[in-house]
């Protein structure tokens, strides 16, 4: 049995509070609609592991099975938006069905690797100190 909760009205106050107590953070935007999707960003600062259409931050932070997972094809794949989506929802079910869940329950080691690289790869990069060091560079230089 998979739990899975709908936050509505999901605010500052409430992110706070659940990130740091999520295992998967499951993101499912509208390719191009995501303006940037950070609170992925801040869900690996806390050893998250992300699952997410690939739209956004997660087109840079995603690497396969090592940061987490991608959801539906490849943004650039020209399909219809019917297809894209009927893949999308294959791809989740299948995923975490037969990867997410069997590494959580049984795979210890490796989603704790998971984790670790979460911190180790997106944390390291998409921080708001590189971002500072790459607007002054490219804003002012």
């Amino acid at each position: 049995e998979i739990k899975i909760v709908y936050l509505e009205n999901y605010d500052l106050e409430t992110a706070a509070k659940v990130i740091a107590g999520v295992d998967v953070w499951l993101n499912t935007p509208h390719p191009p609609f995501e303006a940037s999707g950070t609170s992925g960003m801040k869900a690996a600062h806390n050893g998250v592991v992300n699952f997410s259409v690939l739209d956004g931050w997660w087109i840079e932070g995603w690497i396969e099975g090592i940061t987490g997972w991608s959801i539906g094809p490849h943004p650039e794949e020209r399909i219809s938006q019917e297809e894209r989506n009927s893949r999308e929802i294959d791809d989740l079910y299948n995923k975490l069905e037969y990867i997410i869940a069997p590494m959580f329950y049984a795979k210890r080691d490796e989603w704790i690797r998971a984790m670790k690289n979460s911190i180790g790869k997106i944390a390291y990069y998409f921080n708001s100190h590189r971002m500072m060091r790459r607007y002054v560079i490219e804003a002012y230089f």
